[in-house]
C-alpha cells in the first residue's frame, strides 16, 4: 500500500493539511476567547461605571447612613440584568445591597470567601478581574473601590459567562465537524489529483517496458514538453536515441567488420585450396602462393589490430603512455619509413618540419597516427605526384599538414571520411595490388588525436589533391625543454 507514490502523496498531503487546521483552529479558538473576554470586562467595565454614576446621583440628596443605604438600594433596583448581578460592600465586608442574595448564599461559604478576596483586591487596586465559580456557574467577577462622603464601599459585579462558554462550546463543535470533513474531502481531492498527475508517468512506464532491442525507434509520448514530466519523457526519449544510435553503430561495424574480414579469409582459404589442389607444382608457384597469403594475413592482422584498438578506445581502455620528445624528429623518423612505399609508386615525399617541437605525449600513437595519414596519402595519389608533411608552431599548438596530389574527394562524400570503414574508393584510384584498407584508419588517427586533446580535420579536397591538419596543444614548460635538450 506505501509503496504506492500515489498514496504516499496523499499521506503527505493529508497529514500537512491537518496540521495546517488544527493550528488553525487552535490560533482561532484562542483569538476568540481572547476577544470574547476584552469583551465581557469591557461591558462589566461600563455597567460598573453606569452603576456608581447612579448611586452618585441618588446620594446627593442622601442624609446619613440610612440615606447612603437607600441610595445603595435604589440603585441596585435601577441596574438589575438577567446575566449581572451587583453586589456593594462596607469597610466590614457587610452586604450593603446586592441585586442577587440567592446567588451568595449558596453553596455555604463561597460568598464569603468571593466577597473577602474582592474586598483586598478592590482595596489593593490591582487585578479586580477574576473568574470565580458560582452554583455550577462560572462567573467573571470585577471588585472595584469607591466613597460616598466619607464613607467607603467595595462594588463587586458579577457577570455570567455563560453565553460566552456556549459561544466557544460551539466554536469548537463547529471545528470538530468542520476540520475532520474537510481533511476527508481533501485527502479524495489529493488522491485523485495524485492519480491523474502521475497517471502519465504509469503510462510512460508502461511505454518503457515495451521498448527493446527490436523496437528502439519507438518514442514516448510527450503530451505537454514544457512540464516536469515531459522533460522526463523528453530527457528518455534522449537517451534512446542515443542507444538507437549506438546499437545502429554496432550494427554497422559488426557488419563492415564481418564483410572485411572476410574478403582476406576467403582469399586465403581459395589459394590454399588451388595450391592443394594440384598434387605438384614448381617452387615459383609455392612462392607465389605463399606471398598472396602472406600478404593477405599481414591485412587481416592490420584489420584486427584495428578493430582491438578501435573498441579499446570505444571502452576507454586505451590509456596514454605519456613521455618526452620532439615532434619534429618523430615527423622525420616517420617520413624516412615511409619514402620506401613512396617511391616504389614514383611518389615524391617532402617533410618540412621546425625544429625544436618539444612535447609531452604517447610517442607510439602519434607515431601511428603521422604514418596513417601518410599511408593513406600516398595510397591515393597518381604514380609522378607528391605527398608533402610538415609542422610548425602556432601559439600554444603544434599544427601539422599532409597534403597529396591526388584526385581529392567528392564535396558530399567529406563529411564521412572519418567514419569507420567508409572508404572512397570509387573516386579515389588505388594503385597497386596493395587491396586497399578497411576503412579505418582516420577513424583511429582521429582518435588519437582528440585523446591528446588535439583536432584533425579535412582542410581542403579538390581536384588538385586533399590536406589534412593536425592540431596538437603544445603544452611546453620549461623543465620539459631542459630534459629533452639533456637527452639529446
Amino acid at each position: 500500500m506505501f509503496s504506492s507514490v500515489r498514496v504516499r502523496l496523499t499521506l503527505w498531503y493529508t497529514a500537512v493539511l491537518t496540521c495546517v487546521l488544527v493550528a488553525m483552529a487552535f490560533a482561532t479558538y484562542f483569538l476568540l476567547r481572547q476577544d470574547s473576554a476584552r469583551r465581557t470586562d469591557a461591558a462589566i467595565v461600563e455597567v460598573a461605571d453606569s452603576f456608581l454614576a447612579t448611586v452618585n446621583a441618588e446620594a446627593r440628596d442622601a442624609i446619613g447612613p440610612d440615606g447612603l443605604k437607600a441610595a445603595i438600594e435604589q440603585a441596585i433596583s435601577e441596574h438589575k440584568y438577567r446575566e449581572t448581578v451587583f453586589v456593594v460592600l462596607d469597610q466590614e465586608g457587610k452586604i450593603v445591597g446586592s441585586t442577587s442574595n440567592q446567588l451568595l448564599k449558596e453553596p455555604p461559604g463561597a460568598s464569603v470567601e468571593i466577597l473577602q478576596e474582592a474586598m483586598g483586591r478592590g482595596q489593593a487596586g490591582i487585578r479586580p478581574f477574576r473568574t470565580v465559580r458560582l452554583q455550577d456557574e462560572v462567573h467573571r467577577s470585577y471588585a472595584r473601590r469607591f466613597s460616598i462622603g466619607k464613607e467607603e464601599y467595595t462594588l463587586l459585579v458579577l457577570q455570567s459567562l455563560h453565553h460566552q462558554r456556549e459561544f466557544l462550546e460551539s466554536v469548537i463543535g463547529a471545528f470538530g465537524l468542520a476540520i475532520p470533513l474537510a481533511i476527508l474531502l481533501a485527502s479524495g481531492a489529493g488522491y485523485f489529483l495524485a492519480r491523474r498527475s502521475l497517471s502519465p508517468v504509469v503510462e510512460m512506464s508502461t511505454q518503457a517496458g515495451r521498448i527493446g532491442a527490436d523496437n528502439l525507434h519507438e518514442r514516448l509520448l510527450v503530451r505537454n514538453a514544457q512540464d516536469e514530466l515531459g522533460h522526463l519523457a523528453g530527457s528518455f526519449n534522449n537517451l534512446l536515441d542515443r542507444l538507437d544510435h549506438s546499437f545502429e553503430h554496432q550494427r554497422r561495424f559488426m557488419a563492415d567488420a564481418s564483410h572485411e574480414l572476410r574478403t582476406p579469409v576467403a582469399i586465403l582459404c581459395g589459394e590454399a585450396d588451388v595450391t592443394l589442389s594440384q598434387p605438384s607444382r614448381s617452387p615459383e608457384d609455392y612462392r607465389a602462393s605463399l606471398d598472396i597469403l602472406r600478404a593477405e594475413a599481414k591485412r587481416l592482422k592490420r584489420i584486427v589490430e584495428d578493430l582491438f584498438t578501435l573498441a579499446r578506445a570505444d571502452a576507454g581502455q586505451h590509456p596514454l603512455t605519456l613521455s618526452n620528445f620532439y615532434l619534429d624528429e618523430l615527423i622525420a623518423e616517420c617520413a624516412r619509413s615511409m619514402k620506401t612505399l613512396a617511391a616504389a609508386k614514383q611518389i615524391t615525399l617532402t617533410c618540412n618540419a621546425s625544429k625544436e617541437l618539444p612535447i609531452e605525449a604517447d610517442e607510439a600513437l602519434l607515431r601511428r597516427m603521422i604514418v596513417n595519414l601518410l599511408d593513406n596519402a600516398i595510397k591515393y595519389t597518381s604514380p609522378g605526384g607528391s605527398v608533402a608533411v610538415s609542422c610548425d608552431a602556432e601559439n600554444a599548438r603544434y599544427v601539422m599538414t599532409v597534403s597529396d596530389t591526388g584526385q581529392g574527394i567528392p564535396l558530399d562524400l567529406q563529411p564521412r571520411i572519418f567514419e569507420r570503414f567508409f572508404r572512397a574508393d570509387k573516386v579515389r584510384s588505388r594503385s597497386g595490388n596493395d587491396g586497399g584498407g578497411a576503412g579505418l584508419g582516420l577513424s583511429i588517427s582521429e582518435w588519437i588525436v582528440q585523446a591528446h586533446g588535439g583536432k584533425l580535420e579535412l582542410t581542403r579536397s579538390d581536384k588538385d589533391g586533399s590536406t589534412f591538419r593536425v592540431y596538437l596543444p603544445a603544452a611546453v614548460t620549461q623543465p620539459l625543454i631542459a630534459r629533452l635538450s639533456s637527452n639529446r
